[in-house]
């Protein structure tokens, strides 16, 4: 870990929520492109991502999630099924209803997708002073429990 010069206390900064926002965004974009498993576009790899992470879903569901068009998530299953990331199964509570899920090998995409973004970010955390280091180790998780208490019951 490289210690900095200065370091200024989280709690008492005065950042604008201006500059709040735009670190958020390059904290994004920076963990985003460190992941590199299986070339998938943005997308490609949110969906898959979610697809790992919550399981099997109706193509409409999924491309409400991803904030698409359904002909366009139509065309993004249909490029991961023939790359062998996805597959459509039968609703086993419904079989009239198709679904997607990732693949055994769309899994593994996802998995190590996920290990290479958690690295980047853990070597991104590690450049800060240890004050810093564990404010961001209080905020990330705090933030990402108040995205969760807003989101409407599935």
């Amino acid at each position: 870990m490289r210690e900095r010069a200065t370091s200024v206390d989280p709690a008492e900064s005065g950042v604008p929520p201006e500059d709040l926002m735009i670190a958020v965004e390059q904290l994004v974009r920076y963990v985003r492109r460190s992941a590199t498993a299986g070339d998938l576009s943005a997308t490609a790899s949110t969906a898959l991502g979610r697809l790992g992470r919550e399981g099997p879903q109706r193509l409409t569901v999924l491309a409400r999630s991803e904030g698409v068009s359904q002909p366009n998530m139509t065309q993004l299953v249909n490029r991961m099924e023939r790359g062998g990331l996805v597959q459509r199964v039968a609703d086993p509570s419904d079989g009239r209803v198709v679904l997607v899920e990732a693949t055994e090998a769309g899994l593994q995409i996802f998995r190590q997708r996920h290990a290479e973004r958690a690295h980047a970010l853990q070597q991104l955390v590690e450049e800060l002073a240890e004050p810093e280091q564990r404010a961001v180790k209080v905020a990330l998780p705090a933030l990402a429990r108040a995205i969760q208490d807003l989101r409407p019951p599935s």
